[in-house]
C-alpha cells in the first residue's frame, strides 16, 4: 500500500537538509522524499514505509523529528493503466503459428477462463 508520511524536522542549513534526505531515502520502501523548507518538514512517499523506524533514524541524525501525518496515496494513474489493459484484453488477438499454414484467431472475452478459438479451413484442401 502506497502511503505519504510528513515528518517535522529542524532544517537549519544545507548540511542538515542533505542529512535528512539521505536518512529518509535509506529506509526500505521509500520511493520519493521532498523537503518543505518553509514548514521545516520532510514529505516521504513509498510502499509500506516503517514510520517508527524512519522517525527514529531521523531523530538520531537530526536530534528532532515529529510525525505530522500518515496518509494513503490515491491510485489514479494505476486505475488508468488497468482500464487500458482491459481494453487490450477484450480486443481480437491474431496469432501466427510458424508450423501451421493457416492463421489461428483467438478472441479473449472479459470473462476469465473463456477463450474462443476459430481456425480457418481452406475449402480447396482435399484432406480436410
Amino acid at each position: 500500500m502506497k502511503q505519504k508520511v510528513v515528518i517535522k524536522v529542524s532544517l537549519n542549513d544545507q548540511k542538515s537538509r542533505t542529512k535528512a534526505i539521505k536518512t529518509a531515502v535509506g529506509v526500505d520502501g521509500v520511493l520519493q522524499a521532498t523537503l518543505q523548507q518553509e514548514k521545516n518538514q520532510i514529505e516521504v512517499t513509498g510502499d509500506d514505509i516503517d514510520v517508527v523506524l524512519l522517525t527514529t533514524l531521523l531523530r538520531k541524525s537530526m536530534k528532532f523529528a515529529e510525525v505530522v501525518s500518515v496518509s494513503p496515496v490515491e491510485k489514479k494513474e494505476e486505475e488508468k493503466k488497468k482500464e487500458e489493459e482491459k481494453k487490450e484484453a477484450d480486443a481480437l488477438k491474431y496469432v501466427w503459428h510458424p508450423y501451421v499454414n493457416r492463421p489461428v484467431y483467438y478472441y479473449q472475452s472479459s470473462e476469465p477462463g473463456y477463450v474462443y478459438n476459430h481456425q480457418y479451413q481452406d475449402p480447396s484442401c482435399s484432406i480436410m
